[in-house]
This record gives C-alpha cells, structure tokens and sequence, in this order.
C-alpha cells in the first residue's frame, strides 16, 4: 500500500478570522492538508471552537487591529506549538457608507484592521520564519481593491493597500525563501454579504442573485474555492509565485495585478 504524506505536515499555520467564511473553509483545508492549524479570530466564541475541534488545531485569540495582541498571539502559538510556518492573513472588517456619510473613526477602523491588522501580523510571525529558514504568507485582499466599489471606499482603499503589500514583501522577502502571493476573491457567499444586503435595503438571497448575473461562471464564489487556492500558495512545491495576486472570481475581472 502507497502512503501519500499530506503536502503541509509539520508546517504550524496560523489563519486569521478563521471563525467562519473563507477563514474557517481555509483551517479546514490546511488541517486536512496536515498542516497544525492556529485558528484566530478577534473573540474567543462558538465558532472558534468549532474550527478549532474540526482541524485539531488551537485557539489564537486577538483583535488584528492591536499590534500588541497581535504579538502576543503568535508568542504564544510559537511557544505551545513552535513557529509558524505559514500565515494566511484573512481577517477583514467591513462597513459601507457614501463617503461623505462615513464617520472617520469607522472609516480608520476598517484600514486599521485590514491593512494595518495584516502588517502586524507579518511583522510577528517573521522572526520565527527566520529562524526556520523560510516560509509561506498568503493575504486575502479582494476584487474590490482592483476595481473599487461605490460606498465601500474604505474596504477597497484598505484591500488595494494589501495589494501592494503583498507585491513590496513578494520582493523583499523572497531572498529569505519567505514567499509571499495574494488572493482576490470576488463576491463570495460568507457573511460579509448582509452588509452589502443591508446596505442595498434588499434580502440576502437577493443579493446573491444580483452579484451572480454579472460572473460569467453564473454563480457567486464559494469559501472552498478560496481555500484550494490558499492551499495551492502556501505548498513548499510551489515556489517560483512570488508577490502574485490570483483573481478568484468566476472571470468576473481578468486583469493583470
């Protein structure tokens, strides 16, 4: 009988907003793939602990927007289970509003936690890539930081942020063999889409049906999708993709990022 190795065992990785969404299907996928999965979400709640007893990984609790917390965090992941390896930065934070009508507190708070929240993070799990010799960073940044959408300036400015984070680390962490790419979902079914719905005064099934008419793959995207290609850039097999954006989105943009 043929023993195929799961292509992540050994690897610690450490997957932000993991308590549901693409988050959760991301722990789920690189648990599967063997990977020792550090489930962080900004709360220690239900859904934590569900992702946390699918994958048989560990709680990593912290708000992204507090670099202390964030510290923090990944210390205590490298001291119960050592340093990581991969980090698949996901967390995110959306509201929308005209711009004129967007508070300004609000409005920092969404770059803070997207932009800001990733820079820490990969600020944090550096040292210990170091000390390993390499590793894998995946950001979820978003079709809306390519193309922008109306009422959501602050989601889009802090996702095109990331985009040119992840092309500005993609070159200067490479000579480390500390690979770094991103993934552009498009609309995709997670719970990020009843503040659009609430937003357009309209169900969420509706919105659903809104989104779908303009992919010409003819339907929203699915988490899953964005875990099999998460799961694609952090495989140590895969390595001349540096400071890539792949745009998951059902040919919904076909752009060069």
């Amino acid at each position: 009988m043929t023993i195929v190795k799961r292509p992540l065992a050994g690897n610690v990785a450490l997957v932000t907003g993991a308590g549901q969404g693409m988050g959760r299907a991301i722990a789920r996928r690189l648990a599967v793939d063997g990977a020792m999965v550090a489930v962080n979400d900004r709360v220690a709640d239900e859904r934590v602990a569900e992702v946390v007893a699918e994958t048989k990984g560990l709680p990593a609790v912290a708000d992204l927007s507090d670099r202390g917390a964030v510290l923090a965090m990944v210390a205590s992941v490298s001291e119960q289970v050592g340093d990581i390896d991969i980090l698949v930065a996901n967390h995110a934070y959306m509201t929308m509003a005209p711009v004129l009508e967007h508070a300004c507190d609000d409005w920092w708070r969404v770059i803070d936690t997207n932009l800001g929240g990733t820079f820490w993070a990969v600020q944090a799990v550096l040292p210990g890539m170091r000390r390993k010799g390499g590793g894998r960073i995946v950001v979820i940044t978003s079709e809306w930081g390519v193309i922008g959408w109306p009422d959501a300036s602050a989601y889009s400015a802090s996702k095109a942020g990331l985009i040119s984070l992840v092309k500005t680390l993609g070159r200067e962490l490479a000579p480390e063999n500390i690979v770094v790419n991103g993934i552009a979902p498009g609309v995709t079914d997670t719970p990020q889409l009843e503040v659009d719905a609430e937003a357009a005064g309209i169900p969420l099934s509706e919105m659903h049906t809104r989104y779908a008419l303009d992919i010409p793959l003819g339907r929203i995207g699915k988490p899953e999708d964005i875990a099999a290609v998460a799961s694609f850039l952090v495989d140590g097999r895969v390595s001349s993709l540096v400071g890539q954006i792949l745009n998951v989105n059902g040919g919904s943009t076909r752009t060069r990022v």
